[in-house]
């Protein structure tokens, strides 16, 4: 073979269009070839022609799609596969057609339904529904100590099983109801919409409703267990008490006497977000741990000073300056610095 090739290549479309020559010299290689005048090959998909432009754009379409698949196909290798076949599980977009519906509906659809109607009157409806939470709640607390937490956990690098053994698969499971019970809580904003207590239904309401169960799916699908489900069993005993209360409040007046315990409240959430942010601080002063998915360590570290930070400063303003809200703003406050929980139910006292 010659030191120098050449090389001569025709373009042409239907109907013959005019071409024009181009040498391109490398290092012992001499080419030669022709393109639609208007094309440069350099540049990619720069025609101003119809349908020599049409056809690169497809070209240039299917690459990204192509890419994306193929992205996509690594990125879930390292995915769960015993979690795979769960409901919701095969894949993110159903939960986030489901969330979408949820912002859609609380922030636009639900509000203009319920404009010109009678504010609905859920007291019932309310009670069952508390009551049911905290049941779930207690049910996910023992499953979380039995399956790890109580059994072997050191509270420092546990790690995430991926095993089959029954004490893995009942921590997957019990993440994986976890993150379900976070679509049943998003009862909670639509009852402030139905009871239309639309100042309620604040950013970061929603935004803690829509955030939980988004990324809580790819915690069940990737690591299923290990240090970072400790957050998820503290918020579930947390649940307890805090259900408990919206539960009593929506009986009425006559359970008020019962409710001595509300000015803990506020505590308790603060030492949950404490608590929080101390025991996933730890993996960054930890020599080794093979953690397998440090991302989520981050996410939750994030997560959890966020909310202390807010949940402190509402503490400051409402308590060290002496200068506590009323009781209105105290709920409207709680709906944004804890856990996204409330539903209507501070407000009982005033209704009643």
């Amino acid at each position: 073979m010659s030191d120098e090739l050449a090389l001569q290549q025709r373009v042409s479309r239907a109907g013959g269009a005019p071409v024009q020559e181009r040498q391109v010299s490398r290092p012992g290689v001499w080419i030669q070839f022709a393109e639609p005048r208007g094309f440069s090959s350099g540049v990619g998909c720069s025609s101003t022609k119809g349908e020599l432009q049409a056809s690169c754009l497809k070209m240039e379409l299917d690459n990204i799609k192509s890419s994306a698949a193929l992205i996509y196909d690594e990125f879930f290798q390292n995915a769960d596969s015993r979690t795979g076949n769960w409901f919701l599980m095969s894949s993110p977009v159903p939960q986030t057609i489901i969330i979408l519906a949820y912002i859609y509906f609380v922030t636009s659809l639900g509000p203009r339904i319920m404009e010109n109607r009678k504010a609905f009157d859920l007291k019932g409806i309310l009670i069952v529904y508390n009551f049911s939470v905290v049941a779930l709640s207690l049910y996910m607390c023992y499953e979380f100590v039995m399956s790890g937490w109580g059994t072997g956990y050191s509270f420092r690098c546990d790690l995430v099983d991926y095993s089959d053994s029954p004490q893995a698969m009942r921590m997957a499971a019990v993440c994986w109801l976890y993150y379900f019970s976070k679509f049943i809580e998003m009862l909670d904003t639509i009852f402030f919409v139905l009871r239309k207590k639309n100042s309620q239904v604040t950013f970061l309401h929603v935004y803690h409703h829509s955030i939980m169960p988004f990324t809580w799916w790819f915690g069940v699908r990737f690591a299923p267990g290990g240090l970072g489900t400790f957050h998820a069993l503290l918020n579930c005993v947390v649940h307890v008490i805090m259900y408990s209360y919206y539960g009593l409040t929506a009986m009425g007046p006559s359970y008020q006497k019962y409710l001595w315990w509300k000015k803990y409240l506020t505590t308790i959430q603060l030492i949950q977000f404490v608590m929080v942010t101390s025991h996933i601080s730890q993996y960054f002063f930890m020599k080794d741990c093979p953690y397998q998915f440090p991302i989520f360590i981050y996410i939750i570290g994030l997560y959890g000073l966020i909310f202390l930070f807010l949940f402190l400063n509402f503490w400051y303003h409402a308590y060290t300056k002496g200068k506590r809200l009323p009781k209105v703003l105290q709920a409207q406050t709680w709906a944004h610095h804890t856990n996204g929980v409330m539903n209507g139910n501070a407000s009982h006292e005033k209704d009643e």
